[in-house]
């Protein structure tokens, strides 16, 4: 189903987005009819084909084999000529694999001074210098043996009455931790399961199992990790099957929620902050309006040393140069090049391309290939040096921009995002998405005000706004920055208001 489009009948000079003066190519921001009179840089042009809000149409000729500028990079080539006028999308563009001639950066880059002013948010103060932005208790599944259980635990304390200073007991079942390969699958979900019980966000935790599945609680409790009182463990199998346990754990909570509810929010500088950033249902109007503001927000983020953190290898390949450029030092440009070369290995292996990654939506949101939606996902990263780049669920140290290792497969990345300590979320959409985080407020932006409209309840901000020329990328990426530091200290986004709770850790391994 298109969308549904909410804003006057365009006029030869609002009618398209020209965003780079090297753009052959302008973008509809409303669905366009053939032999609409279009206005770019002065020159009129008649469209010869419709044109679906959000896609592309050609502004110069471009002859077969030519090159696509978007953002004033190459997207593609014309597999045929195409005329000014013409509708450009996947019926005349083909995708072509680019190589680039990387440039490394010469020197190292240092951390940023120290900001004049710092903006402080309520937060809870934790043990390890972190912050949270939520207090809750976390009950997590070390195998899906234990998924179900989990789930009873949480869904247990549904209608009871919580403290004050506690969110919620949060389940987090899964379908990994068994039948899997000892290796780096194992090591992957054990470091994303660790993320998760030490968490900013989280209380104290209660490490799940059943007992005899690959992914053991000892693990979490034993000597590879530090004992805490934060952290128990129980299985089924010891603990008398699913009902006992379900008692024997809700006796531990019940200590635990004691403990949580004597924690307070106190003020906290802003540096502490630890934000996410991630796209999904994404179209053409992500990387004009929503990512761009986001990425003023990362550079206010980056520039008073807290950190952001793009996500989403897959949607950074073929913007990667503009990356790599960007790094603290070569061996950070070095290591954002190898997570990219090994995913390209990934692929490989099951006779994929990251070309396979623009969804049915992203497409009918006006997003040709992988190219164009890189270049346009890139921009929640703003401007800022590029200061580390980390595997998925590792733990992110560095203040100012980070890249982390994860697909583009939303509850996937959103899973890494948080085991390596995001405290908040900010998520765009273009087509619109519903996803949130058992323990970690994910904030959504929609890039388009149909879409905002549509799915009011699931939208925080709407940065549709400046495609309509109502507001610019820098007022909206103020605005972001602002409601990122409301929700720090407490402000409940609409996916925690709708209760959306979605993990799902990374499967890279065969099931044995």
């Amino acid at each position: 189903m298109g969308l549904v489009e909410i804003a006057p009948p365009p006029t030869a000079q609002n009618a398209v987005i020209h965003l780079h003066p090297k753009d052959n190519i302008a973008v509809a921001r409303a669905s366009l009819a053939a032999g609409q009179v279009i206005e770019v840089e002065g020159r009129q042009i008649t469209l010869l084909d419709a044109a679906p809000m959000g896609h592309k149409v050609a502004i110069q000729p471009i002859p077969e084999g030519g090159r696509i500028i978007r953002y004033g990079q190459d997207m593609g080539r014309a597999c045929m000529a195409i005329q000014p006028g013409r509708w450009v999308h996947t019926h005349n563009v083909s995708f072509e694999e680019l190589h680039f001639d990387y440039e490394f950066p010469l020197a190292e880059i240092p951390d940023p001074p120290p900001p004049a002013h710092m903006p402080v948010f309520p937060g809870y103060a934790r043990e390890d210098g972190r912050a949270g932005s939520r207090n809750y208790i976390a009950v997590v599944a070390a195998s899906n043996c234990a998924a179900h259980t989990a789930e009873l635990i949480a869904a247990s304390y549904q209608g009871e009455t919580l403290p004050p200073n506690v969110d919620g007991v949060a389940a987090f079942p899964h379908g990994e931790g068994c039948g899997m390969a000892i290796g780096p699958d194992t090591l992957q979900l054990q470091r994303t399961l660790a993320g998760v019980l030490h968490h900013p966000n989280v209380s104290a935790a209660v490490i799940l199992g059943l007992g005899c599945e690959v992914n053991q609680i000892e693990h979490y409790l034993g000597q590879d990790a530090p004992r805490t009182e934060r952290l128990v463990g129980f299985t089924l199998q010891t603990s008398g099957g699913t009902r006992a346990t379900v008692e024997a754990v809700r006796k531990e909570i019940g200590r635990m929620i004691e403990r949580a509810a004597a924690e307070k929010r106190t003020e906290l500088p802003a540096s502490k902050l630890v934000v996410g950033l991630n796209c999904g249902g994404s179209d053409s109007f992500s990387g004009i309006t929503a990512n761009p503001a986001l990425g003023v927000c990362s550079d206010m983020l980056a520039a008073i040393g807290a950190a952001a953190v793009l996500a989403e290898t897959t949607e950074i390949f073929g913007a990667e140069h503009l990356l790599v450029k960007r790094a603290r030092n070569r061996a950070v440009a070095g290591k954002l090049l190898d997570f990219v070369r090994s995913y390209k290995a990934y692929l490989s292996r099951f006779g994929e391309s990251f070309d396979d990654n623009p969804s049915p939506g992203n497409k009918e949101g006006g997003l040709t290939n992988i190219l164009e939606k890189s270049l346009g996902a890139v921009a929640k990263a703003g401007c800022s040096p590029l200061m580390d780049a980390v595997d998925y669920a590792e733990r992110i140290t560095s203040p100012g921009f980070v890249f982390m290792n994860t697909p583009g497969y939303d509850p996937v990345s959103l899973t890494g995002l948080a085991a390596g300590g995001c405290n908040l979320i900010v998520f765009t959409t273009g087509r619109g998405s519903a996803i949130g985080f058992p323990t970690i407020p994910v904030i959504k932006i929609a890039t388009n005000n149909a879409t905002f409209h549509r799915m009011r309840d699931n939208m925080d901000i709407n940065a549709g706004r400046i495609a309509d020329g109502a507001a610019t990328v820098a007022e909206v990426g103020s605005e972001i920055f602002d409601f990122v530091l409301r929700v720090a200290g407490g402000e409940n986004t609409c996916s925690e208001r709708l209760g959306h709770k979605e993990f799902v850790p990374w499967k890279i391994g065969p099931y044995l």
